[in-house]
């Protein structure tokens, strides 16, 4: 078989060759599959139903107390020592009820409701930091599976050329020293191989991390998404790092009302029955007791302060998370676009171009006008073309998947 016959083969796109598995995971079935499994999205919503149980007790009153003593026993003069002597020795018993403020109730039920929604901010922050990641495992994995499958055509087209070799040399139309080349080359090719074969174990281990499937596959086409940047940074003021932060400044603002809440007096009550010697009668007490919040410049209002600055503190780092956020995608949507120019450079000009050339050297070859050296280069080059094409067309994959589902909106 001449060179210009088998080239076809050698060119044609390679199908997709993925490793058997017992369910090829398509890619909304990966994302399907981790928001079902992933142990941090289990670990979220635990941390949202302890919020919510948790909050059902913000604002009650404190337990009561039971208070147990002895009242009056004498220790000196003639009833020393009796219970049964003195007239007002009496065994205690009684109930205290401590009844903080109402502004204190009503902060610490501020807070709890707090407290749910950083949780449930957390946990949906989570389920997009999750979807991103497996979103970008399965096109890793994907197009890994692409690329060496298309490698390993390309290495299957040249048998045909490295088994042309030895008549080349005997009839003196190679120099022997060009015997050595297909070798080298190879070795070449096996260090692609490799390092694509990484690239996919990598992708395959991290794919399994989220959907716990132990030997996923990918199968199927990979996502597009259109970036709209218009619509995405409208939907920033609803990206779950805001709203954490939103949900910690509400946590921040109970906390101030709670230290306000300190400067009025909290009550408490207690009654109590009192067991004395028959002859002399039982008595019943009861009693009130509130704080006295008087010296509130040097306890309370430092507290005050405090919690102030814990909550301005939260408003400023909400903005900075904003910023961040604003920048972050418009770098993300200035590389996309980037990879997205080089990609249609790669597939309109570069590999058309290296299948050009490698045509014409194999073409040239035949008719004995091309050396060994111009087919070897023309076929590295269309290697190299190909591969190139499917990394950046993985790169325009990637970065449509992390800008969408990073920046976009949940609904």
């Amino acid at each position: 078989m001449s060179p210009v016959q088998w080239l076809p083969t050698l060119v044609v796109a390679a199908a997709l060759a993925s490793p058997a598995a017992a369910a090829p995971l398509t890619y909304a079935g990966a994302l399907d599959l981790a928001a079902r499994s992933a142990p941090s999205l289990q670990a979220g919503a635990l941390k949202v139903d302890a919020a919510r149980a948790a909050s059902r007790a913000a604002g009650r009153l404190p337990d009561p107390k039971l208070s147990v003593g002895v009242d009056n026993f004498p220790v000196s003069g003639p009833p020393a020592g009796r219970f049964n002597a003195d007239g007002m020795t009496m065994a205690r018993i009684g109930v205290v009820q401590d009844v903080p403020n109402a502004a204190r109730r009503r902060a610490e039920v501020a807070a709890g409701s707090a407290e749910i929604g950083v949780a449930e901010a957390e946990a949906t922050l989570q389920q997009r930091n999750v979807r991103v990641a497996t979103a970008l495992a399965w096109i890793d994995l994907a197009y890994a599976e692409r690329r060496l499958a298309a490698l390993d055509q390309l290495v299957d087209g040249l048998n045909d050329l490295w088994a042309a070799q030895p008549a080349t040399i005997a009839s003196g139309a190679s120099r022997p020293a060009v015997g050595l080349e297909p070798k080298r080359l190879q070795a070449v090719f096996a260090d692609r191989r490799s390092e694509l074969a990484a690239a996919a174990a990598k992708a395959r281990a991290e794919l399994s991390r989220w959907t716990g499937d132990p030997a996923p596959t990918a199968s199927g086409d990979a996502p597009h998404y259109d970036i709209d940047p218009a619509a995405l940074h409208a939907a920033l003021d609803r990206h779950p790092s805001l709203l954490t932060a939103d949900a910690a400044e509400r946590r921040a603002g109970a906390d101030v009302d709670a230290a306000r809440a300190a400067t009025q007096p909290d009550w408490g009550f207690e009654v109590s029955y009192g067991r004395r010697d028959p002859m002399f009668g039982d008595m019943v007490s009861a009693g009130v007791t509130m704080s006295l919040p008087l010296f509130k410049s040097t306890r309370q209002a430092p507290l005050i302060a405090a919690r102030l600055a814990d909550r301005n503190r939260m408003l400023i780092e909400r903005e900075d998370r904003r910023r961040t956020l604003v920048a972050a995608l418009d770098g993300d949507i200035a590389e996309h676009v980037m990879h997205h120019d080089q990609w249609r450079r790669a597939v309109e000009v570069l590999a058309p171009t290296a299948e050009q050339r490698a045509h014409l050297e194999l073409a040239s070859y035949a008719a004995a006008r091309a050396g060994f050296d111009d087919v070897r280069a023309a076929l590295t080059d269309l290697a190299d073309a190909k591969l190139t094409a499917l990394e950046r067309e993985a790169m325009v994959a990637r970065d449509g998947a992390r800008i969408v589902l990073t920046y976009g909106s949940d609904q």
